[in-house]
């Protein structure tokens, strides 16, 4: 008898499986990859290597899994295997023999291993990342800062996590320090003849624009670094082509207004000003979309194809993400590979085939396979079938509607599996805000559609996949357009009867929590919120903020000082005193791209205004804490979530005592 199904619950993300980097050997008949899953009794999270043999199919775990390890990456001639792992004290570099052996450490560095690893050409050596100095700084003690950015989101204060490129003789384990800067020198590439390897340099401790990586070469035996592109804009992903003779990367150079897209480039190994490839195509390259997954593929691996002709790279279209093969050479031209209503990721590729993630809105990630022009695909994994087949998944309606001024705008809305329209329906919004939502999976999402609502996702203004004009539409205006399209996505809800406009909460992260504080100041339509890690005063972020001192400037028009009623207007916290709306801030206290200390302006003006409202805070906890942070994070932003949408949405206070009965008090009950 097959079990009946049930709705989704909170602790349902513990029990998903998650893949990692994906590796096919040099010989093409193999496949590493890594894959995430948590103990719920110890709960820890682990992750194993696993390898597969990609004509049958047959799968076996590699690695033992009683620690995280990660980055898989085949020596060259294919009989072992470098990767990253936890199992001792800090992160260290190990080998393993691909036939049978025990891994062994490569690296035993105090302060273990940033980042790794990259092998040379023979084989022979492996650049990686690490922290030169021998001993940590001692917190405890005073210190003195100098950097335009001394911290920064994730890593903490940058000096103490400022890494250096070192490579390691495989044989011997002798380690030898290339760069001597205070820099964040990271993704070392080596070159195809092994004589150099090129990497990238940001945290430059002069420049508030920490984003703005330039790119450098250098010798593996060491010597004084060559910049190949200094201050030139945003650098994203990079390699060379196999040639030699020429780097292709993604990025914007500067001048391109904050939101625009992305392109691809090519510039010469010897200097000289880099080619666009992309200028003729309206979205951008190496796009993501937002989902609530611990391992999140973003779109930003850069592969060349084996003959040296074109790049694979993805492309962010609306609410799809696909991979498209680009052209390097000769006029512009791209050839879409792997399309659809979902999102890819490209993961390895060989002269035969093409290994890439897959994500839905109903599909979290595996691992698929085709061949070399993107025909005969096929599923490689299957990590939550048993889940998928246990649980009643939501259904959805993908929704195009006008905005205010009559602009196109997407969206999508998640259906209960249970119940009847029109449902309790809450507002996800993304972050970025030159993010996006669509065809990925989103535990939040499906969580709240298992305990009986509708969830509503549109990709308001300023959200990417939609060209220039779409995603640079808020700049200097801030909570007009973007809020409008949130308005009228609800509106469309409201009408097609699937939406009760009764009973409509709001919640989001980064900029959905900024825009979720902006909604309940500037109107009283919804019955709760919940903004995590917001932006709240942008007079204040300015100063607060890792990036703020430039993204502010960039996304405003110019400093406080000089605009100050754009500051002022576009600022949540000018319209806080008038919120009626219950709201529950959730803050990482050690997020500092949107400091704690935006939530906690909020949270007194409202205090201040007779509003309900609490905090719920997450020590030790960064921006997307909740996304892939502590399992004691992402289990309290779900069940707070849900509890204060339904205390407030559906009116269930007794239900909500009892779910919240093990988390630290907050605030008095209402």
């Amino acid at each position: 008898m097959t079990p009946e199904k049930r709705t989704v619950l909170p602790e349902d993300l513990f029990k998903l499986k998650f893949v990692g980097n994906a590796q096919l050997s040099p010989d093409g008949k193999r496949l590493a990859y890594t894959v995430s899953h948590v103990d719920s009794e110890k709960n820890k999270e682990y992750s194993a290597i696993w390898m597969m043999d990609v004509a049958t199919g047959e799968t076996y775990q590699f690695t033992s899994g009683t620690a995280k390890d990660s980055s898989p990456e085949w020596s060259p001639d294919g009989k072992q295997i470098a990767f990253m792992s936890t199992r001792s004290e800090k992160p260290q570099l190990y080998i393993i023999p691909v036939d049978g052996g025990e891994a062994q450490a490569l690296t035993s560095l105090k302060q273990g291993v940033g980042s790794g690893a990259k092998w040379s050409p023979d084989g022979k050596q492996i650049a990686f990342t690490t922290v030169p100095a021998e001993e940590p700084r001692d917190p405890a003690k005073p210190y003195r800062v100098d950097r335009h950015v001394y911290r920064f989101n994730d890593l903490g204060y940058i000096d103490d996590v400022a890494q250096a490129l070192y490579v390691v003789d495989v044989e011997s384990g002798a380690t030898r320090r290339l760069t001597e800067d205070r820099h964040m020198n990271t993704s070392p590439e080596w070159s195809p003849d092994g004589k150099e390897i090129l990497y990238s340099t940001s945290f430059i401790p002069d420049t508030h624009k920490t984003f703005y990586a330039r790119l450098r070469v250098i010798s593996p035996e060491g010597g004084k670094p060559e910049t190949l592109l200094d201050d030139w804009g945003v650098i994203n992903s990079f390699c060379w082509l196999p040639d030699g003779k020429r780097i292709t990367f993604n990025g914007a150079p500067h001048g391109t207004p904050l939101g625009a897209k992305s392109d691809l480039w090519v510039v010469d190994r010897a200097g000289g000003t880099p080619e666009c490839r992309t200028a003729g195509l309206k979205v951008g390259v190496g796009g993501g979309l937002q989902a609530d997954m611990p391992a999140v593929f973003w779109g930003t691996s850069l592969t060349p194809t084996p003959d040296g002709k074109a790049v694979y790279e993805s492309v962010q279209e609306g609410g799809n993400v696909s991979l498209y093969s680009i052209a390097v050479d000769g006029d512009e031209s791209w050839t879409p590979l792997l399309t659809g209503d979902r999102m890819v990721s490209l993961q390895s590729a060989n002269a035969k085939n093409i290994v890439y993630v897959v994500s839905g809105i109903n599909q979290p990630l595996d691992l698929y396979i085709s061949d070399a022009n993107g025909k005969n695909e096929r599923q490689l994994t299957c990590l939550n079938d048993e889940w998928l087949a246990s649980v009643k998944l939501p259904r959805y309606e993908h929704l195009l509607f006008p905005g205010v001024d009559g602009v196109q705008v997407e969206g999508w809305i998640m259906f209960p599996p249970e119940g009847e329209a029109p449902y309790p329906t809450l507002l996800n919004i993304h972050g970025g805000p030159h993010g996006a939502f669509g065809n990925a999976f989103h535990f939040d999402s499906q969580m709240m559609c298992g305990a009986g609502y509708a969830v509503l996702m549109v990709n308001h203004r300023a959200s990417t996949g939609y060209g220039d004009e779409f995603s640079t539409a808020i700049i200097g205006d801030w909570g007009n357009l973007d809020y409008n399209d949130l308005m009228s996505g609800v509106d469309v809800a409201i009408e097609k009867g699937y939406a009760d406009p009764d009973r409509l909460g709001v919640f989001g992260l980064s900029g959905g929590g900024n825009l979720s504080c902006w909604i309940v100041g500037n109107t009283r339509r919804f019955k709760a919120a919940v903004p995590e890690n917001p932006v709240t005063n942008w007079v204040s972020m300015y100063g607060v903020g890792d990036i703020s001192a430039w993204f502010a400037v960039e996304t405003l028009g110019g400093r406080p000082h000089e605009i100050p009623e754009i500051y002022a207007r576009c600022s949540p916290i000018t319209y806080a005193h008038t919120c009626t709306t219950p709201t529950l801030l959730l803050q990482g206290e050690h997020d500092w791209r949107c400091p704690a200390e935006q939530s906690e302006q909020f949270y007194t003006t409202l205090k201040a205004s007779g509003c309900a409202v609490e905090m719920m805070r997450f020590p030790n906890a960064s921006h997307a804490a909740s996304i892939y942070g502590a399992i004691e994070v992402r289990k309290a932003q779900n069940e707070a979530t849900l509890n204060w949408m339904n205390r407030y949405v559906l009116g269930k206070t007794e239900q909500v005592i009892e779910v919240a009965a093990d988390l630290q008090p907050v605030g008095t009950k209402h």
